[in-house]
């Protein structure tokens, strides 16, 4: 089986996050993350003895599932230990059958090998526990990898990402299934958020810890006329009639099971009892025949 592809410097993230989390973070995006995940946990009619919350930037997630009373036990795991167990999340120190529930917020898209965590997320899962994750999709941030890409090609002559690419919702949704997981769910929030500038954006992200950090970005600083370019393109092109503008966050939600005999199961090939069109009440034609024909 082929490697993954090593796409992002994880102790570069790690000391971009700590960073953050030392400053002024923003937490604007992970506080609506994690409000909409209990939420939706809240849904689902069942009690949980032990939790996993893989990888979070901060306790505000665990906080509101405490808060809720959705687990008895919940364990914190992130790369940085600043609130409960430090381990990466390519490499979790849970043993098999031994969680009822993991979640994570806004941290897996960073994850060089994300089937590879999956499949250990479902092996840590009791049969029928639950997995849910939110994740940055594939639209984040369209403008700024726009406005950037067509500056840099007008100015410099080529382009390199200033924006990290981020798997789109069917990808996702894919990799549940290739995991094992049963009765995967893949569905999309997007968040537009308006700015004064640019620049305020790109300061929102540093405050948040998720600035580029692909290894194959960019080393040397951005000529000035570069940057001023892109701010021309970002107003022209992304605005709205008061002048902000606009900046997209989309948020793939993910969910699935372990694999249990109780759950619900698909029907075997030709096992039917009834026939579609039946049940539809409507008139079936022969293979290659019309409607009116």
């Amino acid at each position: 089986m082929a490697a993954s592809p090593i796409l992002f410097d994880r102790e570069l993230l790690r000391q971009r996050l700590l960073r953050a989390l030392r400053g002024k973070p923003v937490t604007f995006l992970l506080d609506h993350v994690a409000t909409e995940m209990v939420d939706r946990l809240s849904v689902v009619k069942r009690s949980f003895s032990v939790a996993a919350d893989i990888g979070t930037p901060s306790g505000a997630l665990r906080k509101l599932m405490r808060d809720r009373k959705l687990a008895e036990t919940i364990i914190g795991v992130d790369s940085l230990a600043m609130s409960g167990v430090r381990a990466d999340e390519e490499a979790l120190p849970f043993a098999d059958g031994s969680l009822d529930l993991v979640v994570s917020a806004l941290s897996l898209q960073w994850v060089n090998d994300l089937p590879g965590t999956l499949a250990q997320i479902r092996r840590a899962l009791k049969p029928d526990g639950l997995f849910m994750a939110a994740l940055l999709g594939g639209d984040t941030l369209t403008e700024l990898r726009q406005s950037f890409a067509s500056a840099e090609a007008e100015i410099e002559g080529g382009a390199s990402p200033h924006v990290s690419p981020f798997a789109d919702v069917r990808e996702l949704g894919a990799l549940l299934q290739r995991a094992g997981l049963a009765l995967p769910v893949a569905d999309v929030d997007k968040l537009t958020v308006r700015y004064a500038t640019p620049f305020d954006l790109m300061a929102d992200l540093r405050g948040m810890g998720a600035t580029n950090a692909l290894i194959e970005r960019r080393r040397a600083p951005l000529k000035r006329g570069t940057l001023r370019r892109m701010a021309e393109i970002y107003a022209d092109r992304f605005s709205d009639g008061d002048g902000r503008l606009r900046a997209t966050f989309e948020i793939v939600w993910l969910s699935g099971w372990a694999p249990h005999e109780s759950q619900q199961q698909p029907l075997r090939p030709g096992s039917a009892k009834t026939r579609l069109a039946d049940a539809l009440r409507a008139i079936e034609l022969p293979a290659g025949d019309k409607a009116g024909d």
